[in-house]
């Protein structure tokens, strides 16, 4: 795997940055963390080196002046609103953040539940928190929201909301996903702090777009495509030009919303400590690309990905065709088309050759091209591991490794016994299957070592794969992509 991202220098001078502008606000600040703390594996594809829990590493060198508030909004809670990447709820999500973040050594004092309006759900919820000892509060719909500022600067607006209380210099401000409320939460305590004469700052912790690349970075493109269901949109950010006649990047959510968080602050302070919504943000991670070429390849792939992953979802009846359509604009601004994935031209060629059965190929790290086909033991993506770890361990292709007298009472324990229909062994089934034959058989020990070669591999099969596969790959940190056919 090529690296383009220098993750020790990030998490130095990161953290370096965050204790700077905790100073600047007499040690009290409200870090709003965009994106995930960990589980990033967005930031991990695009940035090639950087490690999905390199955020929560740079913060757990804070962690003795830190604690965490976790976000979780009633209207989400009240849709049962699922994790995609981990397929959980938000409210399962709270209780599983809480537990990791306990787990590294961080105080995680409190759940705010948002956009609050006597939700039924919502109260069973605070009702099930309390049982589990943890304290909970509820942050109310304001009318207007966020343009009525005379509303929300008062004691119905802000001021209704309950007093999260906190005790330590920073509080990270976090959420199992976007739209949880984050932002009016920190808001909401600045108004509450300085009403029982607290000094205290906001700040924003947002990965994506990345300010000081350009607009048309391939990184910044694939945020984009990544958030394409929220139709979030990439711009150079005018109050940053305009107060220093410095291009910056910033998205249009945060840029639309600057001038009532301009008047927000001066409701409270008097004077707004920013001039623009870059200034907001504590992100330095475009400083620390150590291999631009490295990014940009791994940000188009990643545009690609999004893509495919968009189409399987309308294919299921879970996504729309605004998403696709919006992803399929994005590919003109980076000059690349489902082509530019390699793994995809090859899985459909391969396809060709197999008469239409499902196909599917993988990128090992020298370039080398491997491909598989759906044959009367193995699914292609069980087929194409087999593949694939004969090649990099040098064992000659013609080699079965699992004999058939293996795969065949394995094939009818599933169909007699589970009552299956597919008789042919996944990944998982495969994997274990090498693993019992790896004590005596020298090959499949070989096979079995490779398999760490896999992580930062691209693939793509021609048909959607189950669950159990995509989780393999994904364990495996393969790159995956599917065309949006079911499965013959």
């Amino acid at each position: 795997m090529k690296y383009g991202f220098d993750n020790d220098k990030y998490v130095k001078i990161q953290s370096e940055h965050i204790k700077e502008r905790i100073a600047q606000f007499g040690n009290k600040l409200y870090l709003e963390l965009g994106g995930k703390l960990f589980d990033d594996y967005h930031a991990s594809r695009v940035l090639p080196g950087f490690k999905p829990d390199s955020k929560l590493h740079m913060l757990q060198q804070l962690a003795d002046s830190a604690e965490i508030v976790i976000v979780i909004s009633a209207v989400d809670i009240e849709k049962n609103k699922v994790r995609q990447d981990l397929g959980i709820t938000y409210d399962m999500d709270v209780l599983r953040l809480r537990d990791e973040f306990m787990k590294r050594g961080f105080l995680v004092s409190s759940v705010v539940i948002t956009h609050y309006n006597g939700q039924s759900s919502a109260d069973a919820y605070r009702q099930k928190l309390e049982r589990l000892g943890i304290r909970s509060y509820y942050h109310y719909t304001i009318d207007g929201y966020p343009n009525n500022v005379e509303l929300i600067d008062s004691d119905e607006g802000f001021g209704r909301n309950d007093y999260v209380e906190t005790t330590r210099p920073l509080v990270i401000v976090t959420a199992p996903g976007p739209g949880s409320g984050k932002m009016a939460v920190c808001l909401s305590q600045l108004y509450q702090e300085h009403k029982r004469g607290v000094t205290a700052g906001y700040a924003k912790f947002e990965t994506f777009p990345v300010w000081s690349l350009s607009l048309k970075h391939p990184v910044n493109i694939a945020y984009e495509a990544a958030t394409a269901d929220l139709n979030d949109v990439n711009m150079i950010d005018p109050f940053h030009y305009e107060a220093y006649n410095k291009i910056a990047i910033n998205y249009n959510r945060d840029v639309e919303i600057f001038p009532v968080l301009n008047a927000l602050f001066e409701g409270i302070y008097g004077e707004n400590p920013y001039k623009s919504p870059t200034d907001m943000g504590v992100n330095m991670i475009g400083f620390c690309i150590s291999d631009d070429e490295v990014c940009c390849e791994a940000a188009k792939n990643e545009i690609i990905r999004r893509y495919f992953t968009a189409l399987n979802a309308l294919a299921t009846g879970d996504g729309n065709d605004s998403e696709v359509k919006k992803i399929a604009l994005l590919f003109k601004q980076a000059n690349i088309n489902t082509a530019y994935r390699r793994t995809t031209v090859a899985a459909r060629e391969r396809r060709e050759q197999s008469l239409g059965m499902p196909t599917a190929a993988i990128e090992l790290p020298d370039g080398t091209i491997i491909t598989s086909e759906q044959g009367d033991l193995l699914g292609p993506s069980a087929a194409l591991i087999l593949n694939a770890t004969k090649h990099l361990a040098g064992i000659d292709h013609g080699k079965k490794l699992i004999p058939q007298s293996l795969i065949e009472p394995i094939q009818h324990t599933k169909i007699e016994y589970l009552r299956g229909r597919n008789p042919r062994l996944h990944t998982d089934e495969v994997l274990v299957a090498l693993s019992v034959l790896s004590t005596q058989d020298e090959d499949c020990r070989r096979a079995l070592e490779v398999l760490p070669q896999l992580e930062g591999c691209q693939m793509h099969s021609t048909v959607m794969l189950n669950e159990v596969d995509r989780k393999i790959f994904k364990k495996l940190g393969v790159g995956l992509t599917c065309d949006p056919n079911r499965k013959k």
